[in-house]
């Protein structure tokens, strides 16, 4: 029949995009968690991964620099090479001041479609400009909105990096996050071993959404290091053992996510 043809001929093309898209499926968390924990970003039990995505931004990422040295924290900032180009000062002090910098990739995108090539000379190029600007060269990669498919995968070995998502995040993008609801959201999902994903600017945020990640650092700190913790960068954060036992964050946390999800009322 003539419509046979056509459809012959989308097969292979629906069967190309799924197998690119197909292991974007690791951004649900469970599938994280039980398939990949070193993609989740499960670490040592007696440590936390603090990471921020989307700087440098030279409104706000002095801003949680200047908080992190005063809770004595250093963390991983995933960078966009885009903004590299742009604010290079911002990346230098990042790294001067004792962070890790890795990289999100050159602009934040959606990569629906296959792009093999240009997934790779977008990465090395988020890579080189790092590299210039701190003198290291990058480890870590997280794609943006943590889509990992196929092309970039691949394109992550090509240009030497590992990539890595996250285990818990605070919603820290939306125009209603507080300081409470930001905590709150990281400590439902949080035990010792995790990866935290935050972001340090509101380049794809709601306008001043940084403000509530900001004020939210001290009591995450805090609990966590009550908790027995140690908070650092993924540098820091060592193997997965999935098997070791993960302490969770008990006391004021709990109580402070109650009040907050209670507030927020199903907001998502």
């Amino acid at each position: 029949m003539p419509e046979s043809v056509p459809r012959a001929a989308a097969l292979p093309l629906a069967a190309g995009i799924l197998a690119h898209i197909g292991p974007a499926a690791t951004w649900l968390p469970v599938v994280r968690r039980h398939l990949s924990p070193r993609l989740a970003g499960v670490g040592h039990p007696r440590h936390v991964a603090l990471t921020f995505d989307d700087g440098p931004d030279p409104v706000s990422t002095p801003r949680f620099l200047d908080a992190l040295d005063g809770l004595g924290v250093r963390a991983t900032f995933f960078v966009l090479g885009d903004a590299v180009v742009r604010h290079p000062g911002v990346v230098r002090e990042t790294a001067r001041r004792g962070h890790e910098v890795a990289v999100h990739g050159w602009s934040h995108d959606r990569p629906w479609l296959p792009a093999p090539a240009g997934d790779v000379r977008a990465l090395r190029r988020a890579v080189e400009a790092v590299q210039d600007v701190t003198g290291v060269a990058p480890r870590w990669y997280r794609p943006p909105y943590g889509i990992l498919t196929s092309g970039r995968w691949a394109a992550a070995r090509a240009a030497g990096l590992r990539p890595v998502l996250w285990t818990a995040w605070g919603r820290d993008w939306t125009a209603t996050a507080t300081p409470a609801s930001v905590g709150a959201t990281v400590q439902a999902d949080l035990g010792g071993g995790g990866t935290v994903l935050l972001h340090d600017t509101d380049r794809t945020a709601a306008p001043g959404s940084w403000r509530a990640t900001l004020g939210a650092l001290p009591d995450l700190v805090a609990d966590w290091r009550a908790a027995g913790l140690t908070v650092g960068p993924l540098a820091d954060h060592g193997t997965a053992d999935v098997h070791a036992t993960a302490p969770r964050v008990p006391g004021r946390a709990g109580a402070v996510r109650r009040r907050a999800l209670e507030r927020r009322s199903g907001h998502g």
